[in-house]
């Protein structure tokens, strides 16, 4: 995949993103991982943990006409 998706789906209240960067909710249908952009996958800006993936490098995204 190639950066983050154009089209975000609003996370409905009271779901929960498992990282700050996801645009949907882990497990959501028509979604998958994908590199964080804020970090480019390293898990790390300036020596400390990426606050847009929470240090995991991917966050999940819309994919498709999801």
């Amino acid at each position: 995949m190639r950066g983050p998706s154009r089209m975000m789906a609003p996370i409905v209240p009271g779901d929960v993103a498992s990282r700050p960067g996801d645009e949907v909710p882990e497990g959501t249908p028509g979604t998958g991982e994908n590199t964080c952009p804020a970090c480019g996958g390293s898990g790390t800006q300036a020596g400390q943990p990426c606050e847009a993936c929470g240090g995991s490098g991917v966050v999940t995204v819309n994919i498709g006409d999801a």
